[in-house]
């Protein structure tokens, strides 16, 4: 009998995850041949999200809790969650409800026909065209930077045999990106689609600061192409540069009666000097990455750790 973990990270989700859970018992209470348990970690989350995952917990022996210190995000969240788990694929999903659990069940079979990993990819998505917006840039940011295949769909709902898993775990460093990490396993990823319901409470916990630390996580962690395109363009704009200053030495002879204007002058060098600043900015943000995973800074702390003392 094969063991499923289904690991949801949760963040304001007191109204939602108890119908998430009683969905998970009763999709697997439909399918034979499996086992199963699931990891609720709590992302520090500011409203009673831990006490309702404590009642979970407490009234089912398959639960397993965890609580973060403080908001460490999502993919940290996924990261603790796989840490806990025993099985030998791990689904994992949203809080909210908008990932049927129902539909896991297209997720095994996919494992079972030979893939690695099978993301859901939804027909028609729920989401606010904010989030469905960052959504298609993590995308194109995944094609470019990390070789994402251009047919491969992301998304949070996904299955990943163990091995994989283990293999991500490898990855003890600040800063994880649970895409890059599937991406570097491996190439075995297939779509699956499947049904995305609208969210019926709250809203999302994605605003565009937590977006903006996604991608940045995205281009920092597991590609060196944002300091291969630093240096491609500083190659050009010398190039530009050196040109521009032969035309002028040019005109110089040939147009000895011409003055060059001041602000073409001005607006090189603004421009210029915001690019080298970018640049420099780019690097440091590599560097200072670097200094953090030198200081062993964590991809979380876990505040409290809730298992029924009925499991084993």
């Amino acid at each position: 009998m094969k063991k499923i973990s289904f690991v949801i990270p949760c963040y304001r989700s007191e109204k939602t995850i108890e119908s998430v859970v009683e969905e998970i018992k009763q999709a697997m209470a439909a399918m034979e041949g499996y086992s199963y348990e699931v990891v609720l970690v709590n992302d520090a989350s500011p409203d009673g999200t831990m006490d309702v995952i404590r009642k979970l917990c407490k009234e089912n022996d398959f639960i397993t809790g965890i609580d973060f210190a403080r908001n460490f995000g999502q993919h940290s969240a996924l990261m603790a969650g796989m840490r806990e788990t025993t099985g030998d694929v791990i689904i994992c999903l949203d809080d909210d409800g908008q990932t049927p659990p129902s539909e896991a069940k297209k997720l095994l079979k996919a494992l079972e026909d030979g893939a690695d990993v099978a993301y859901a990819r939804y027909g028609n998505k729920k989401h606010s065209p904010f989030r469905n917006f960052g959504s298609w840039t993590n995308e194109k940011m995944a094609e470019f930077m990390l070789d994402k295949p251009k047919e491969l769909h992301l998304s949070s709902y996904f299955a990943a045999k163990r091995f994989v898993v283990d293999e991500m775990l490898r990855y003890e460093n600040s800063y994880p990106y649970v895409m890059g990490l599937v991406l570097r396993t491996t190439r075995n990823i297939v779509n699956v689609q499947v049904e995305h319901r609208s969210r019926t409470v709250g809203e999302s916990g994605y605003n565009l600061k937590k977006l903006l630390g996604l991608w940045m996580n995205g281009f920092t962690s597991f590609s060196v192409k944002p300091l291969r395109i630093a240096t491609v363009m500083g190659v050009f704009f010398a190039l530009a540069g050196f040109i521009y200053g032969l035309v002028i030495i040019v005109q110089h002879f040939i147009l000895p009666d011409r003055v060059t204007g001041f602000a073409s002058i001005i607006s090189f060098v603004v421009f210029f000097g915001g690019m080298v600043m970018i640049m420099l900015g780019l690097i440091g943000e590599y560097i200072g990455r670097i200094y953090i995973c030198m200081n062993a800074s964590p991809q979380y702390v876990i505040r409290e750790r809730i298992k029924n003392d009925k499991q084993g």
